[in-house]
């Protein structure tokens, strides 16, 4: 069991179960008659209609998507209009490793609680996978976070054009990414072209700007392992003795990233114990090396990092955070992160839920889940696997949509 302690609008939880064309619809099988009164629920796509559509992003770009709606549902229904993480997503937002998708188990509770759901392919996204295009104009498209905007403002005005759909009553839900292209939208509707959204729930808040949120992912990530795992004293420094005991259990292409910064055999290494006294400090001494060793002070231009990536960060860079767009946003918000995040940081989420408050926005509520991480699963910190968002974070985006319909 799940139990909560709010303060204020904050609630931590405690504990946790470790264009324009409609495809024909497909109504999945209804709820058996009798299901209901013998107390059995539905599940998956089950008494959900699915229809398949085509949405005009423009710029050469027609995109495939899928609007579902309760199969017994009267008249317009509000929308929950799903936004995705960074990268060429499909509209599942499918994860790697077959570990399911983000949006699917989203759609589908959302229908439970009378909502339609629109999802769609990224620009350069064929199909479920993701399948990629080959065309690299719309892979790589000029100022890509402003056209991502722009492509989520089509699918949006999309949205408000389906007879099914009541446009006065738009929710978004974005993750990651679509956390910061909720946040924009929502602050200026008006510059898009788009209706007033009536809610906003973001996952994994872009809370500070880029370049903070990736110094952590590239470089922060490490220091902050070093203390946590490896300095069992907690005294700032590290042994030999604990280096080695830190690599045990590491996978080998992070172990050796330690181990090339830390030891040379079982002894320190010269270079990083740079005052010889037989230990190192990890923020004075490792931290250095590690910064030097990843290249981030060369930011955008980091090693690894490929010219539609750089392209894509210096973009994103002219937008306001959540932190900054959000406050301008009058409607509610649900704000949901995961404490062990090293994407975008708790913290980030904190500060993005305060500036909603100062704001005088009184119906904002924020939720930080310990045991998760990006992806809102239960996983290890430092060595996060992928999963589909645990239940007790869907059925917190249920009973906030339920109370907001």
């Amino acid at each position: 069991m799940t139990t909560t302690k709010k303060f204020r609008n904050l609630t931590v939880a405690l504990g946790a179960a470790a264009v324009l064309a409609v495809g024909g619809g497909v109504a999945d099988a209804a709820v058996p008659q009798g299901a209901a009164s013998a107390g059995r629920q539905p599940t998956g796509w089950q008494g959900v209609t699915r229809e398949a559509v085509q949405i005009d992003f423009g710029a050469g770009w027609v995109t495939q998507g899928e609007l579902t709606y309760p199969s017994r549902a009267k008249g317009r229904l509000p929308v929950v209009v799903l936004l995705h993480g960074s990268g060429h997503n499909d509209m599942n937002q499918t994860l790697p490793e077959g570990k399911g998708s983000t949006f699917v188990p989203l759609a589908q509770a959302a229908a439970r609680e009378g909502f339609a759901t629109l999802r769609f392919n990224k620009r350069g996204v064929t199909g479920i996978g993701p399948v990629e295009s080959t065309d690299p104009a719309q892979l790589a498209p000029e100022r890509p976070y402003d056209r991502i905007q722009r492509d989520v403002a089509a699918a949006i005005r999309f949205a408000a054009a389906a007879p099914r759909v009541d446009p006065s009553r738009i929710f978004l839900l974005g993750h990651s990414e679509g956390t910061n292209v909720a946040a924009n939208l929502a602050a200026d509707p008006k510059k898009y072209g788009i209706p007033k959204p009536a809610g906003v729930i973001e996952m994994g808040v872009v809370g500070l700007d880029v370049k903070q949120l990736l110094t952590l992912q590239i470089y922060g990530r490490l220091l902050l392992q070093l203390h946590d795992e490896f300095d069992v004293d907690a005294d700032g420094q590290l042994t030999a003795t604990e280096a080695v005991n830190g690599l045990t259990g590491q996978p080998e292409e992070l172990a050796e990233q330690f181990r090339t910064v830390l030891l040379d055999g079982g002894k320190l290494r010269a270079g990083t114990d740079t005052d010889h006294d037989g230990r190192v400090a990890i923020d004075a001494e490792a931290g250095p090396v590690l910064r030097e060793s990843t290249g981030i002070d060369a930011y955008p231009h980091v090693p690894g990092l490929d010219q539609p990536v750089v392209d894509y960060l210096t973009d994103i860079a002219r937008f306001p955070t959540v932190s900054e767009a959000l406050p301008r946003f009058a409607g509610p918000t649900l704000l949901l992160n995961g404490e062990n995040d090293l994407q975008t940081p708790a913290r980030a989420a904190l500060v993005a839920d305060a500036a909603v408050a100062a704001a005088g926005n009184k119906d904002h509520k924020i939720v930080i889940y310990p045991g998760m991480a990006h992806t809102m699963n239960i996983t290890p910190k430092f060595t996060p696997e992928f999963g589909e968002p645990d239940r007790q974070v869907v059925t917190e985006i249920q009973r906030w949509l339920r109370a907001h319909r």
